[in-house]
């Protein structure tokens, strides 16, 4: 069990993680092909070049910002292994959506806040229609049901060199 200390610590960094996540709001690509000084940042912090999907080296640019050490991928799936996989929605958690086309997690971003069966969160590489393959950081209202996984990464935090 949990002491207050460590439930305490553990909140901050859920808001932590929501506030970095926030503050990218507004991003977009330079010329909409995954590019731009923002976007490249999020795909160098998972060793990818301009140009590729980004939605979850995105999350793992808010994950190292605030200092966690995973997760650290740039393919979606690899953000839902088993031992990080959480049952309940908590700001900070990341969600991920199943796209039968590709039959696997093919979009993720961040929950920031929980209101019944809605979830907050904030994704990159989406749009205002809620694209995997959009142009920018963007505010996405979702009802549970559409999630297909969550992850908890909390428990990953270790100090970066």
């Amino acid at each position: 069990m949990l002491k207050q200390k460590d439930l305490i610590a553990v909140s901050d960094c859920r808001k932590e993680l929501v506030k970095i996540a926030s503050d990218e709001l507004g991003v977009k690509e330079k010329t909409g092909h995954n590019d731009g000084e923002r976007v490249e940042a999020y795909l160098k912090c998972v060793n990818l070049k301009r140009g590729q999907p980004w939605c979850a080296a995105y999350v793992s640019w808010i994950f190292a910002k605030a200092g966690f050490s995973k997760p650290r991928s740039g393919w979606s799936p690899d953000l839902f292994p088993s031992s990080r996989l959480a049952r309940s929605a908590l700001p900070g958690n990341v969600l991920g959506i199943y796209f039968a086309s590709y039959q696997r997690i093919a979009h993720v971003g961040l929950i920031t806040n929980v209101d019944g069966e809605w979830i907050t969160s904030v994704e990159g590489n989406t749009n205002v229609n809620g694209s995997r393959e959009g142009d920018g950081v963007y505010k996405k209202l979702r009802h549970l049901k559409t999630i297909y996984r969550m992850a908890d990464w909390i428990g990953e935090k270790e100090e970066l060199p």
